[in-house]
Order: C-alpha cells, then structure tokens, then sequence
C-alpha cells in the first residue's frame, strides 16, 4: 500500500505539470486545431487529477462500494454534458449566460483532509462549452476568420499557471496545490479561452447584466431574511463570530460575507456603469433602484474590502466616464484623509497603529497573517515554500495553531511571496500590469462594457490585497477574458 502511493505521489506531480502545459496550450496555440487538441487533453486529463484527489473521500464512498450505480452516474452526467454541448453549438453565446448564473454557486466537497466549497456547476458548463467549440475545430481545422491568440496578458496568465505547477513539485503541501490547480486554475483556463472567442455584443452583454442583477436581487434578498431572524443559512465560523460581535453580519448563500460583498460590489459597478453611460430613462431609473437594493444588501456584509474595492471601481469609472484627474485627485484626498483620521484620532476610529492587538482586531486578524507571510517570505526569498504551502508552513512554524488555520495571508502579494519567492511575486506584477493595459486600453473611455469590465476587474484587485482569492476566483478569469475580447472587437 505504501509503495503504491509512493508510487502515484510522482505520477500525480507529473499530471498536474503536463495539466498545466496543456491549459497554457488551450490559450497560446497559434492554430484553432491546436487549441482544440490541448482542449480535449485537458478535459480528459483533469477529471483523473480530481478523481486521484478525492478517491479516499467520503463523498465517493458509493462509487467504491457500488461500481455500477456510479457508472450509471457517470454516464448520465457525460450524457448530459454533450446535450447542453449540443446546444452551445448552435447558440454559442448561451455559455457566457450559464456561466455567469452558475458563478456564484458552489458545493462543498471534501478533499485532501478538508472541505473545499466548488464551482460544480460552472464545472459542467465549462466542460460543455468547451467541447461545443473543440469538436467542429478537430473536424474541420482552423478557421480562416478566428485570431490568434494575445500577447503578453495571455503568456503571463498561464505561465503563472505552468509556474504554480512546477512550484508544486517541492511544496510542503502538494494535496492543496493540486487541489488549487484541479478546481481552479485548469477549468477556469478553459472558461478564459472560451469567453474570449465569443462576440460580447450589447445584447449580450445586457443579457449576462440582467442575469446578475437577478441573481443579487435574490440573494440580497435571502441576506434581508437572515439579518431580521438573526439566523445564517451556510458558515459555522460566521455564525460563531455574530455571537462575539455587537453587530449581525449575513452572508446569503454564499460561504462568505466578504465573497458575498465581492459580487455584490462587481454588480453594482457594472449598474453605475448604466448610470454613467446610457441616457433612456427606463434604464437609469431602472439601474438607479437595483444599485439602492444591492447597496442596502451589501451594507450588511460589513466587509471593508468590498466597500474599499466599490470605491477603487467607482473611481476607475469616473475617470474613464470623464477625466481622470479629478478622480486621482478625489481619491488621494480620500485616502489621506482616512490615514489622518486613523493617526489623528485613533480612538474614535479604534485602531492604534502601535498595537498589534489593536490592528488585529480592525482587520479581523490580518495584521498577524500578514506579518507572518512576510517572515516566510524572508526565510526562502528567492523561491518560495512551494505552491499552496502557505497554511501549513504558517502552522509549522509555530504562527498558527491547527485550531486558526489559515489558507492564505489574505493579502495576495504576500502569499505569492511567501510560497512562490520572488520570481513568483515578479510574474504577479506583471500579470497586473498587464492586465490593466489591457482592459484601461484605447477605446475603454468611449465604451460602457469596457469601461465596466476595467472597473470591475480593478475592484476586485483591491479586494484580493485585503481578502486573497484572485486566480482562485472565476470572475477574475472571466473579466480577463470577456476584456480581452472586447479590446480584440470594439
């Protein structure tokens, strides 16, 4: 027995690297057939990285125990996969729309000794997605009218992914490394691929917007409910800490509040956006009442990275609706302004910047995760611990107990820094840079869907410098993306 995982230890490492390769293929293969047999290697190779992943789990206790009923399973779900595939086929720009109603929701799904909250819906979409666009590019070869793929953006983004990967092979923790790379970055690669070959016209664009607001409208909904019967649906943890705290934080469905105000905060930019934009009166009214109803869900949260991340986004909006002077200068004003207030009267705003326990407790025990990524980072600057080894070297070392594990510092720069040195946090940088030439772009000024992609995507950078998940996040992969095409095609 112990051979034998000695022996599927190096195998696993190996799948995950030829994984990461092929996901780099999906976007940088210079033909359509190309792309389309990276595709196909991908989808066939990640459900056997998964299915090494959480073999032992609960969860397949029927499959080990009654092969045939999980083959029937399985078939039924490939069965269904191909008719949705079928359908995508013929209607190409149905996947963006089911991609963004199956964002949000997630299945808890344990695996390598914990539980991981994932995208299983989204999973199905993408995996129909992408053989409705692989199959006819196999048969037929490359099309004439498709592009090739995009420069720097699209070489950093998945020689992250290929860097994740190799970083892996040394890591402390190679179980949530595959598990980061099998339930994130590989299927959201592909969402990426497929999201920048579609055609975002306004229709579609309006379509996913309208999906959204639904979407939030429920959930801000569902977070009105818990926050009168003082009651959570999802979370222990959240629900423990309201019993500590002199106020009452929600989170709908979602495992989170501060995920919960991520998405809330990305909508209502993209309403803002309506506001800015569009001049008929049915749609900035309309805009107008969906941005009260979701700003009254999101006060409830009482997450500051998602307030701190709408105001980054609103002033990115106005600096591209108008100039972008006023916006800079409104912004640094507001910002000093708060950093005078915290050293001027540190009383009234409960923090004392010479305490720890102070700064522990305005930032929710921040300011210890990120002191500690820092001395992880300082003992192996160059390379780092290794991919997804954050929480256990954070344990290991004494910063932790078992009891407050952490998964990352919940400031991104310093986990990269901490698990993949500085070569890792080198590539970040960029990514972002990047990025923002990409989407603040020529043209972004003049149009409102890029205007809103830019905003949302800056936003959700702010986010992840106090709250962490960026790449682990789709809606990060599917604004890079939806941009990309849109910078591609005004």
């Amino acid at each position: 027995m112990v051979a034998a995982v000695a022996l599927a230890d190096p195998a696993q490492r190996a799948g995950v690297v030829v994984a990461a390769l092929l996901a780099a293929a999906v976007v940088l293969a210079p033909v359509p057939r190309g792309r389309a047999g990276a595709m196909a290697g991908l989808l066939l190779l990640t459900p056997v990285l998964l299915l090494a992943e959480i073999w032992s789990t609960p969860q397949l206790d029927v499959v080990r125990e009654r092969p045939l009923v999980a083959a029937a399973g399985a078939v039924a779900a490939l069965a269904l996969v191909a008719a949705l595939a079928a359908l995508l086929s013929r209607r190409p720009a149905a996947m963006a729309v089911l991609a963004v109603l199956a964002l949000p929701f997630r299945v808890p799904i344990e695996a390598g000794g914990s539980t991981s909250n994932l995208l299983v819906p989204l999973y199905g979409v993408i995996a129909a997605g992408a053989l409705a666009w692989l199959v006819p590019r196999l048969r037929a070869g490359a099309a004439a009218q498709e592009q090739a793929p995009g420069g720097w953006l699209e070489r950093l983004l998945l020689g992250g992914v290929v860097l994740y990967a190799l970083q892996a092979a040394y890591s402390g923790d190679f179980e949530e490394a595959q598990k980061q790379l099998v339930f994130f970055y590989l299927p959201f690669a592909l969402l990426f691929a497929l999201l920048r070959e579609l055609r975002w016209t306004p229709r579609l664009a309006g379509a996913c917007l309208g999906v959204l607001v639904a979407l939030a409208a429920v959930f801000v909904g569902i977070g009105f409910w818990e926050y009168s019967a003082r009651e959570l649906l999802l979370n222990p943890k959240v629900i423990s800490s309201n019993e500590f705290e002199s106020y009452f934080r929600v989170n709908s469905l979602f495992f989170d509040p501060n995920i919960y105000g991520r998405f809330l905060a990305l909508v209502i930019l993209a309403l803002t956006g309506v506001l800015l934009w569009r001049t008929r009166a049915r749609e900035v009214l309309g805009a107008a009442a969906a941005v009260a109803l979701l700003w009254g869900g999101l006060v409830l949260t009482f997450s500051q990275s998602s307030f701190a991340a709408l105001l980054v986004g609103l002033a990115v909006l106005g600096a591209l609706r108008w100039r972008p002077r006023p916006a800079v200068v409104l912004a640094a004003a507001a910002v000093a302004a708060a950093c005078l207030a915290v050293v001027a009267f540190p009383s009234a705003v409960r923090v004392d910047l010479a305490s720890t326990d102070s700064l522990n407790a305005a930032s929710s025990g921040r300011a210890d995760l990120l002191a500690g990524g820092v001395e992880l980072w300082s003992a192996r600057p160059l390379l780092g611990w290794g991919s997804g080894s954050f929480s256990r070297e954070y344990r290991r070392q004494g910063k932790g107990s078992r009891e407050r594990a952490v998964s990352a510092s919940h400031t991104i720069p310093v986990t990269i820094a901490a698990e993949q040195g500085v070569l890792g946090l080198a590539l970040y940088l960029a990514l972002v840079v990047a990025a923002l030439v990409r989407l603040l772009g020529g043209g972004a000024r003049a149009s409102l869907r890029r205007a809103a992609v830019a905003a949302a995507f800056c936003a959700l950078v702010v986010h992840t410098l106090t709250y962490a998940a960026f790449l682990e996040d789709p809606v990060s992969w599917a604004l890079l993306g939806v941009g990309t095409a849109l910078a591609r095609r005004p």
